[in-house]
C-alpha cells in the first residue's frame, strides 16, 4: 500500500507544470553559413575556415575553444572534417526607419556541413566540454529605450535588434525566442513590469511559452546611464546640456529562474558601450556561456554512473531504454549490469559529470527520476550501513 502510494505521488507531480518545460533539439550543429567574397578558391578556403570556427564554437559553446591547440590545427586541416558545401545568393534588406521602405543588396554565402564524429573526437583529444543537441529554450524580453520611447522586441519587431537575437540562435545554437506580443501578452503583462524587472507578472506571461530560461534584458541611452557618462564641461550658463562620454548606452541583463545545487537563483550583467548591436551581442553570449557551464559535458572526466529503470516491461521498451541512454551526448558506453522483474539496472561510463547527465535529463520528457522523499539516498553512492549500492530511480514513458 505505501509503494502504492509512492508511486501515485510521482506519477501525480509528472504533471506539475515544471514538468512541462520543454528542450529544443537543435539541428544542424554541424553545419554553418557564412559570408563570401567570390567562388575563387582563396576566398572559399577562407569561407571554409571561418565556417568549421563557428561549428567550434557552436558546438562548444564559447569562443575560448578558439584558443586550443588542437582546435587552431583543425582550423588548418578542415578539409578533414568537410563533408560537402555549397553556394547560397540571399536577399538582404537593410532596415530603415518607420515609413521607408527597405533597401535590398545580393550577398553570396557558403553553406558547409562537417562531419560529427570528427569533430567530438577533436573535443575529447583536446580535453575540451562539449554541448549535445538538446538544449533550453530561452525566453527573451528585450526591451529598446531610445529617449522617451520604450519598445517591446517581438519576432516581428522592424528592428535590427531583433534580427541580430534571430542571428545569434542560429549561430551559436542556443533556442532563443521572444515573446509574440499579441492580445494575450499584452493582458497579462505592461512594459513597465518587463522594464522594472517585477518577476511575478513576468513569470506569469511567461508561463505560455514554457521556457526553460527567462531573459529579461533593456537597452537604454537616457534613463539607465549614470551620472559618470556626463563629460564636465566650463560654459556656465551658456549650456543648454552636457555632453555625453564615447559610451551612451548602456545594457542590462537578468536570468531569472535559473536553478543551479537545487537553489532559484537570478543572474545579473551590465555592460556600457557606444554601439547597441555589440552590447546586445555580449550580453547573448554572456548568457549563452552561463547555460552552457550549466549542461557542457566534460570530455576530461569519464565517471562512471549507475541508473535503474524500474517499468521496462517488454523486449521493445528495453531497446527504446537502450537506444535513447546510448545516444545521449552524454554518455560514450552503456553496459546492462542487472534484470529482475521490470526493472534493469545500466551502467553508464560518462563524458562529463553526473550533475550534467541529471541536468539534461531534465530537458527530456521520456527518462524521468522519481525522487523518493524518504529515501536516504537518491544519487549514485555507498550506503554506508549496509554496504548497499543506491541508486537513482527512473521511470521511462512518453
Amino acid at each position: 500500500m505505501f509503494k502504492t502510494l509512492i508511486f501515485l505521488l510521482f506519477v501525480i507531480a509528472s504533471f506539475l507544470p515544471f514538468s512541462a518545460i520543454e528542450a529544443v533539439e537543435v539541428k544542424d550543429l554541424y553545419q554553418a553559413s557564412v559570408t563570401i567574397k567570390s567562388r575563387n578558391n582563396t576566398d572559399r578556403a577562407t569561407a571554409l575556415k571561418e565556417a568549421l570556427a563557428a561549428i567550434m564554437v557552436k558546438v562548444g559553446g564559447n569562443k575560448s575553444v578558439l584558443a586550443n591547440k588542437i582546435i587552431k590545427k583543425s582550423l588548418l586541416d578542415y578539409r578533414l572534417y568537410l563533408n560537402q558545401y555549397r553556394y547560397q545568393l540571399k536577399t538582404l534588406h537593410t532596415i530603415k526607419s518607420t515609413g521607408e521602405n527597405p533597401a535590398q543588396s545580393k550577398q553570396l554565402f557558403l553553406l558547409a556541413s562537417f562531419n560529427e564524429d570528427k569533430i567530438n573526437q577533436l573535443f575529447q583529444q583536446a580535453n575540451l566540454a562539449l554541448w549535445g543537441s538538446l538544449r533550453p529554450q530561452v525566453l527573451l524580453w528585450l526591451v529598446n529605450e531610445d529617449g522617451l520611447t520604450r519598445t517591446i522586441m517581438s519576432n516581428s519587431t522592424d528592428s535590427k535588434l531583433a534580427v541580430m537575437v534571430n542571428d545569434f540562435s542560429a549561430q551559436r545554437g542556443l533556442p532563443i525566442m521572444m515573446p509574440l506580443m499579441d492580445l494575450t501578452d499584452a493582458s497579462q503583462i505592461k512594459l513597465s513590469d518587463i522594464w522594472g524587472r517585477f518577476e511575478q507578472p513576468v513569470r506569469k506571461a511567461s508561463s505560455r511559452y514554457l521556457a526553460e530560461a527567462i531573459v529579461i534584458m533593456r537597452i537604454s541611452n537616457s534613463s539607465l546611464l549614470a551620472f559618470d557618462d556626463v563629460e564636465p564641461n566650463n560654459c556656465g550658463l551658456l549650456c543648454t546640456q552636457a555632453p555625453l562620454k564615447e559610451k551612451r548606452y548602456t545594457l542590462d541583463w537578468s536570468l531569472l529562474g535559473w536553478s543551479i545545487a537545487g537553489e532559484q537563483q537570478i543572474f545579473s550583467q551590465q555592460y556600457q558601450g557606444s554601439e547597441r548591436q555589440k552590447l546586445l551581442q555580449q550580453g547573448l553570449a554572456d548568457i549563452t556561456e552561463l547555460i552552457y557551464q550549466h549542461y557542457a559535458l566534460s570530455a576530461t572526466s569519464q565517471n562512471n554512473f549507475i541508473i535503474e529503470v524500474v517499468n521496462i516491461d517488454s523486449l521493445a521498451t528495453y531497446v527504446d531504454v537502450f537506444e535513447f541512454l546510448t545516444n545521449l551526448s552524454a554518455v560514450k558506453t552503456i553496459t546492462l549490469l542487472s534484470a529482475e522483474g521490470a526493472s534493469r539496472r545500466f551502467n553508464l561510463q560518462l563524458l562529463g559529470s553526473a550533475d550534467a547527465l541529471l541536468a539534461s535529463l531534465k530537458l527530456n520528457k521520456q527518462l524521468k527520476q522519481f525522487i523518493d522523499p524518504l529515501a536516504r539516498f537518491n544519487t549514485t553512492t555507498l550506503d554506508n550501513e549496509t554496504g548497499d549500492i543506491a541508486v537513482p530511480v527512473f521511470y521511462w514513458g512518453n
